[in-house]
């Protein structure tokens, strides 16, 4: 059987992997958009008359609430993939700690 190698990631390779995952993912949820879009003024034309207002208001609104939320939710994951939320993770719990070590316990101040 064929194994793959492991590769030792570099924190640039891994922020290079999540920014390529992201991209790809705007890619599906764009083309998603796009689908609901079409699917909603289908589904308005087949009940009703479509005017020029209400399909513009219909493609605009669905398009973006649909690449703001998914859009979103994906840049959620890029920026845990990316190492981002680690780095100010660490940021946050050093300055906790520095700020523990400047401040004297209160129970021993009389």
């Amino acid at each position: 059987m064929n194994q793959v190698p492991t590769v030792n990631r570099t924190p640039m390779d891994e922020g290079e992997a999540a920014l390529a995952d992201f991209k790809r993912a705007m890619r599906w949820i764009v083309i998603v958009a796009v689908l609901m879009v079409v699917g909603a003024l289908s589904y308005l034309q087949a009940f009703g008359t479509l005017t020029p207002t209400t399909i513009i208001a219909t493609a605009g609104g669905v398009f973006f609430s649909v690449v703001l939320g998914s859009g979103l939710f994906a840049l959620a994951f890029f920026s845990d993939k990316s190492g981002v939320d680690q780095q100010v993770t660490d940021a946050a719990q050093s300055e906790r700690d520095h700020r523990q070590t400047k401040i004297p316990n209160r129970e021993t101040i009389s």
